[in-house]
C-alpha cells in the first residue's frame, strides 16, 4: 500500500524523480489535488444549478437573493485574512479540514431556513457563515499544491497541472449540476443541499488521509493578532506593493463579481426563454454547459498558452472574449442561440483560469504564497459583494438580458489592468515550467520577458500549429 501523499516515511529528494513530472511523489501531490478538486466541486455543484431558484422558493425577491449571495462575497472578504493567517501559521492541511466542516455545517443551516421560510437577514447571516467555509480553502490549497510540486522535484508547466484540476473540476460540475437538478425535480428543491453536505464530510475524511504539507513549514508561534499583522504586511508587500501582481489582482474584483452573478443568473434567464418555470432540469442545464465548456477550456489552455508569448496574451483574450458572449446574451431571446453563447462564455473562462493562477502563483514567493492568494480572492469577493446586488437590481428593473449586459460592461473594466500587468514585463509572463526556487524580483519592471506577442517558440514544447 502507497503511503499518504507527503508521508514523513520518504524525504522530498528522494522522492523526486529526475524527469520533468518529479517521480512517483510529485504525481502523487497532482492525484491528491485533483482528488480533492473533484469532490469539492461535486459536493458544491449539487446546487450551483438551483440556487437561485432554492431561494427565490423560499419567499425571496431577486434583489434579496443575490444580496444573499453577496453577503456570501461578504463573509469572504470579512474572513479571508483570518483564514489566511490559519493556512500560513497552523498549515494547508489543517485550513481545508476546517474548511469542509464549517461548509457541512452551513449547507445544513441553508437547507433549515428553506423549510423554515426564514426571513432575509437569518439568510444573510447564514451566507456569510457560509463564505467562511470557503475562505479556509481560497489560496490554501493552490498554495499547498504549488509548494508540494517543487519539494517533490516537479518541473512541469503549472498551466498542465491546473488545466487539468480545470477539466476534473467541470466533469464533477457537469455530473453534480444535472443530478442536482434532475434531484430536486424528482424531490424537492432541498434535498441537493442534503447531499452536498454529506459529500462534505466524506471529503473530510478523503483530505485528512492523503494530504500533508509539504514543501512548506507552519510560522508557529505567532500570536493572532501579530499574525494578522504578518498576513496583511506580507499581502501589501508581495501582492499590492509589486506592480505586476497589483494590476493582475485589480482585475479580480470585476472578473469574479460578474462571474457570481452571471452564473447564478443563467439559471431564471434560460427557464425565462425555455417558457417553464418549472422545469428545474433546464436551470440545471446552465450548470452543466458551463461544466462541459469548461472541460474544454481546461483541455485547451495548454494548447492555448503555447500560441503565444506571453501569459497576459491569454487572459486579455479571455477577458475580451467573455465581455462580448456576456452582451450578446443580453440581447437574444432565443434559447437555443442561448446556449451556444453559454458554452462559448464557459470556455473562454476556463482557458483564462489555470494560465491566470499560474502567472500569478509564479510571482508569489512560497511563504507569502496563501497569505497572497487569499488576499486576490479576498478582493474577488468584495467586488461580488459589490457588483451582484447592483445586478441584482439591474434584473428586477429590467430583466435577466438588461443585467447581463451590464455585467459586459462591467467585465470589460478588467482589461486594462491586464494590459498595466503585461507592461511590467515580469518573468513569470513568459515562464513555461516550474522554478526550483522562490525568489521573485521587487515589481518594478523587473526581467524583460521579451517583447512582442509572437507565437511561442520554446524548443521543449512542440512547434503551434497553424
Amino acid at each position: 500500500m502507497m503511503d499518504p501523499v507527503g508521508s514523513p516515511s520518504r524525504s522530498a529528494e528522494t522522492a523526486a524523480g529526475s524527469d520533468d513530472d518529479g517521480g512517483r511523489a510529485a504525481r502523487r501531490v497532482q492525484g491528491t489535488y485533483y482528488t480533492l478538486t473533484l469532490g469539492n466541486t461535486l459536493a458544491a455543484s449539487f446546487i450551483w444549478g438551483i440556487n437561485t431558484l432554492f431561494l427565490l422558493d423560499a419567499g425571496l425577491t431577486n434583489l434579496e437573493a443575490f444580496a444573499a449571495n453577496a453577503f456570501f462575497s461578504l463573509g469572504m472578504f470579512v474572513f479571508e485574512i483570518p483564514t489566511g493567517v490559519v493556512a500560513d501559521t497552523v498549515g494547508r492541511r489543517a485550513s481545508y479540514l476546517l474548511g469542509t466542516l464549517t461548509l457541512a455545517a452551513t449547507t445544513a443551516m441553508y437547507w433549515m431556513l428553506w423549510v423554515w421560510q426564514s426571513p432575509f437577514w437569518a439568510w444573510a447571516i447564514v451566507s456569510v457563515l457560509l463564505g467562511l467555509g470557503f475562505t479556509f480553502f481560497s489560496g490554501a490549497v493552490d498554495a499547498w499544491l504549488v509548494d508540494a510540486l517543487r519539494a517533490t522535484g516537479y518541473r512541469g508547466s503549472l498551466e498542465s497541472v491546473f488545466g487539468r484540476a480545470v477539466i476534473v473540476g467541470n466533469v464533477a460540475m457537469l455530473g453534480g449540476s444535472v443530478l442536482g437538478g434532475v434531484i430536486a425535480q424528482l424531490t424537492n428543491l432541498g434535498v441537493p443541499f442534503l447531499v452536498r453536505a454529506g459529500i462534505l464530510v466524506v471529503m473530510f475524511g478523503v483530505a485528512a488521509m492523503l494530504m500533508r504539507d509539504l514543501g512548506f513549514t507552519p510560522e508557529r508561534g505567532l500570536g493572532p493578532v501579530k499574525a494578522t499583522g504578518e498576513v496583511l504586511r506580507a499581502s501589501v508587500k508581495y501582492g499590492l506593493g509589486r506592480r505586476p501582481v497589483r494590476w493582475l489582482m485589480f482585475t479580480t474584483p470585476f472578473t469574479t463579481g460578474v462571474g457570481f452573478y452571471a452564473f447564478y443568473a443563467l439559471q431564471p434567464y434560460l427557464l425565462d426563454l425555455w417558457g417553464d418555470e418549472g422545469a428545474y432540469s433546464i436551470a440545471g442545464l446552465a450548470a452543466a454547459l458551463l461544466s462541459g465548456a469548461g472541460i474544454v477550456g481546461g483541455f485547451l489552455a495548454p494548447f492555448v498558452r503555447r500560441r503565444f508569448r506571453k501569459r497576459t496574451s491569454v487572459i486579455l483574450l479571455a477577458t475580451v472574449l467573455s465581455t462580448i458572449v456576456l452582451l450578446a446574451l443580453g440581447l437574444v431571446a432565443d434559447f437555443w442561440l442561448a446556449v451556444v453563447l453559454i458554452a462559448l462564455w464557459g470556455v473562454a473562462s476556463s482557458i483564462d483560469d489555470p494560465v491566470h493562477r499560474s502567472y500569478l502563483n509564479d510571482m508569489i514567493p512560497s511563504k507569502q504564497r496563501a497569505t497572497v492568494l487569499s488576499f486576490d480572492s479576498l478582493l474577488g469577493s468584495a467586488g461580488g459583494a459589490v457588483i451582484q446586488p447592483a445586478l441584482g437590481r439591474a434584473a428586477d428593473l429590467g430583466g435577466y438580458g438588461f443585467s447581463l449586459l451590464c455585467s459586459g460592461a462591467v467585465q470589460v473594466l478588467a482589461a486594462p489592468f491586464v494590459l498595466l500587468s503585461r507592461a511590467e514585463h515580469d518573468p513569470a509572463d513568459t515562464a513555461r515550467e516550474v522554478t526550483a526556487g522562490d525568489e521573485v524580483g521587487d515589481g518594478e519592471g523587473a526581467g524583460d520577458g521579451g517583447s512582442g506577442d509572437e507565437p511561442a517558440t520554446d524548443a521543449t514544447l512542440p512547434p503551434p500549429t497553424s
